[in-house]
């Protein structure tokens, strides 16, 4: 029989939350900052003598002139299916059996894909229309993590390497099945929250939305990578690269802070060189499961009693199953 989740009206937010609205201004600082970096390449290039400025310089923008076509690809197909896949789809499509809805579910976020912003409204949605959480949960978590452009984005980022997609998208299934059955296992009613969303909005408007907010972090993560590749000694990198556990965790803890859209975190991990491939892999499959706006979205939406027990068994899972897949695949 199918777990239905009650969605108290009291927890229904007004009608003008989600999607709707105007962009923030955090938004328009990130796109700015964004236009003045990529000018700045060319515009101010030629003056930069300084060899640490100038390596800066050409990480960054490499980072996100390959990662830009990915993600506006990624947005466009993910506010394609936020505008025109009805969430009543899944409660036809799934198995009532929620042992099977699970995998089900999982392995569906590689043909339905979405940001791992869209991810937490969309698993909202679907609890609330019937579908067992555990497998809406198993969905948030594979959807932004298998979906078919973080695969081709993996494979063009690690050119020569393919079996880091492989090794991708096998260790994010498992997580996202295993956390789902988990779940199921253990979790109970009253840790869930459930908030109801805006479900109809345009292309257009969760389109602007997403890559807007995308394409903040990933500023963000292609200045940081820059600066790890500049400022941090290559010595330390060395030390803490050569052990397998402190560099999985540490790429681990990095996929949280930077909290960079799963369409371009790719091409953030290959520059990261210093680093064994399976601590590479981490910073992949972490990444689109457990970061800092997803754990605010979660908890904003699920409540923090969910949050304080999803978030650790996700990381730990993720973790795990990365290194056993890197060590078997990479």
């Amino acid at each position: 029989m199918v777990e239905r989740l009650e969605v108290p009206s009291a927890e229904v937010p007004p009608a003008d939350s989600g999607l709707k609205g105007q962009p923030s201004f955090g938004h328009w600082v990130f796109v700015a900052v964004l236009g003045l970096l990529l000018l700045g390449q060319f515009v101010y290039a030629p003056y930069l003598t300084s060899p640490a400025l100038q390596t800066w310089s050409t990480v960054f923008v490499a980072i996100c002139v390959q990662a830009l076509p990915f993600l506006v690809f990624g947005v466009l197909l993910s506010a394609a299916i936020t505008a025109f896949v009805p969430a009543s789809f899944w409660t036809r499509a799934l198995p009532k059996r929620p042992a099977l809805a699970v995998p089900v579910a999982g392995v569906a976020g590689a043909v339905l894909p979405g940001c791992e912003c869209a991810s937490v409204p969309v698993a909202s949605g679907l609890m609330s229309r019937g579908v067992t959480p555990a497998a809406a949960l198993a969905f948030l978590l594979s959807s932004p993590a298998i979906n078919p452009v973080v695969v081709v984005a993996t494979v063009v980022a690690f050119p020569g390497q393919p079996m880091m997609a492989v090794a991708r998208f096998v260790a994010s299934l498992v997580v996202a099945v295993l956390v789902g059955w988990v779940w199921l296992r253990f979790g109970k009613g009253e840790w869930l929250r459930a908030r109801r969303h805006h479900e109809h909005a345009g292309f257009a408007e969760a389109m602007r939305h997403d890559l807007l907010h995308a394409g903040g972090f990933l500023v963000v993560g292609g200045m940081a990578a820059a600066t790890m590749n500049v400022v941090v000694p290559r010595e330390w990198l060395n030390v803490l690269a050569g052990n397998l556990w402190v560099s999985v965790l540490a790429l681990a803890l990095l996929a949280v802070v930077l909290s960079i859209c799963s369409e371009a975190d790719a091409f953030v991990a290959a520059s990261l060189t210093a680093f064994s491939p399976t601590a590479r892999l981490a910073f992949l499959v972490v990444g689109p499961m457990v970061d800092l706006k997803l754990i605010a979205l979660q908890a904003g939406t699920f409540g923090r009693r969910f949050a304080v027990r999803f978030v650790p068994l996700t990381f730990s899972l993720a973790v795990l199953v990365s290194v056993v897949t890197g060590m078997v695949l990479l």
